[in-house]
């Protein structure tokens, strides 16, 4: 069985670690996640993504036995880590993490780079690293502090405290909480409203919100909302909202 397994339902793929015990993000796991994610970059079809865990959990960590295994040094790892979540974050389509279960250290920065986090109660957060002589090193300590603040990304980072999934929508660090086993089916749902949506729109709202702090932001926002105003999709929008009906987008059937 390969170690990451892709699905597609209608506009929406879905990317699941299929690696046991624990889902550890071993070096095949970055190789197989980056060919999916490239692969929904290229794909006109897909309009949003679902990353997983299989019934292991969502992953517990960076499989750092299996980076030694390969021939890797540890400052090869944390760029090859670095590299996979800018190549997420930067997909220009949405992308939601389903968290069941634990998701620790690398995972937890994987779940980090999506968009949207949707976990059940029963999910386990955490950032443990400093209880091994190290620190989140796939960007976590400024993903973190970007998603939930500064005093609360130092209480996790500093304690290595494991969170469950109630106190982690408290944080601000989930969008959607479900029960236990849900957050699957409640991922995919928000995938596919997502994607009923114009997927220029989403794009330039993805990268603009990203960039909400960056010099000139206000511009690139004014430039972008310009350049949407003369698409066929802005057309297709304003006509749906006239004729209440749901828009169809690009080649949406």
């Amino acid at each position: 069985m390969s170690v990451v397994s892709v699905d597609r339902s209608g506009a929406v793929m879905t990317i699941t670690i299929n690696h046991p015990p624990v889902n550890a993000i071993s070096p095949d796991v970055l190789d197989a996640l980056g060919a999916a994610v490239a692969r929904a970059a290229d794909d006109p079809a897909i309009r949003a993504v679902v990353v997983a865990g299989s019934d292991a959990g969502f992953a517990a960590g960076a499989d750092l036995p299996a980076f030694v295994a390969r021939g890797q040094t540890p400052v090869a790892a944390i760029h090859a880590g670095v590299a996979l979540l800018d190549q997420l974050e930067a997909l220009p389509k949405p992308v939601i993490a389903a968290v069941e279960g634990l998701c620790l250290g690398g995972g937890m920065e994987l779940a980090l780079a999506a968009d949207l986090r949707v976990a059940s109660a029963r999910a386990r957060f955490g950032q443990p690293e400093v209880a091994l002589g190290i620190i989140p090193g796939w960007n976590g300590t400024h993903r973190l502090p970007r998603l939930i603040g500064v005093g609360p990304a130092l209480d996790l980072i500093l304690t290595g405290e494991t969170i469950d999934g109630d106190r982690a929508f408290a944080l601000g660090l989930v969008q959607r909480l479900t029960p236990g086993g849900e957050a699957l089916a409640t991922a995919h749902n928000l995938a596919r409203q997502v994607s009923h949506n114009a997927p220029a729109a989403l794009a330039h709202a993805k990268q603009l919100v990203r960039a909400w702090h960056e010099a000139g932001a206000a511009e690139r926002e004014a430039a972008a909302s310009v350049q949407l105003l003369g698409t066929p999709d802005a057309a297709e929008g304003l006509q749906a909202f006239l004729e209440k009906r749901r828009p169809r987008f690009g080649s949406e059937a």
